[in-house]
């Protein structure tokens, strides 16, 4: 093998060599592009799953925060119409008092029977005390009322419990007048009488303001129906 032939070979190891560095280099270039990418693809994806967790949960504050107002602002709601509902309640209980006082009043004692409601009331006490002696009081300004009607109501509860007629005393202590213009928060009683064993033990109120707040609370759901059904609906 002569020099040319030796030189030739050479060359061609080389380009052969060559030939596989290049392909070898090329190999590791593209793995190496490979891992760079899905370690890219992995970093990005590991991004976004913490901003979509981020997202996620301040959507969540977001939707609590709403629910947490809306509900602030329904009860504020509820209460204001509670509020306003208890307010129309109450004036109604208020006008229902004052119109009370004309069934007491001097000047209309007579249109509404005042002396024949007296009488009523002292029956019904006398029937629901049931003691054969009683301490009855009223207001000074009712007293010439209740001893014009006390005999005839003291032989009506007799005769309907087939009774003797009780005792019944007056009392020197009165209830309260009607209410005062100049005074509203004293201590007021719109008619009536307030019947006492003689013992204290049993006491049976049965003004017209007592008679009042019976009616109103027994009536009252029924008040509140006809009034504020149309609300709930």
């Amino acid at each position: 093998m002569n020099d040319a032939d030796v030189s030739k070979q050479i060359q061609q190891m080389v380009r052969f060599i060559r030939q596989e560095a290049d392909e070898k280099a090329n190999e590791i270039s593209v793995s190496a592009e490979e891992e760079f990418n899905i370690e890219k693809l992995q970093l990005v994806e590991a991004e976004k799953k913490k901003i979509r967790q981020e997202y996620e949960r301040k959507q969540k504050q977001v939707e609590v925060r709403k629910k947490i107002e809306y509900s602030m602002q329904l009860n504020a709601s509820r209460i204001k119409v509670l509020q306003a509902q208890d307010d129309l309640v109450t004036a109604m209980r208020e006008a229902a008092s004052k119109d009370l006082l004309n069934v007491s009043h001097h000047k209309f004692q007579h249109h509404h029977n005042y002396e024949g409601l007296l009488k009523s009331l002292i029956v019904q006490g006398l029937l629901r005390l049931k003691e054969p002696s009683v301490l009855l009081r009223c207001r000074k300004e009712d007293e010439h009322i209740v001893n014009s009607v006390l005999h005839a109501a003291k032989a009506e509860y007799a005769e309907k419990s087939h009774v003797h007629e009780p005792e019944v005393i007056v009392d020197s202590i009165y209830l309260p007048s009607a209410p005062s213009h100049n005074d509203p928060h004293a201590l007021s009683c719109s008619g009536g009488v307030v019947l006492a064993s003689r013992d204290g033990k049993i006491v049976f109120e049965n003004t017209l303001d007592a008679r009042l707040d019976v009616v109103f609370r027994g009536k009252l759901p029924e008040i509140r129906r006809l009034l504020f059904s149309q609300v709930g609906a």
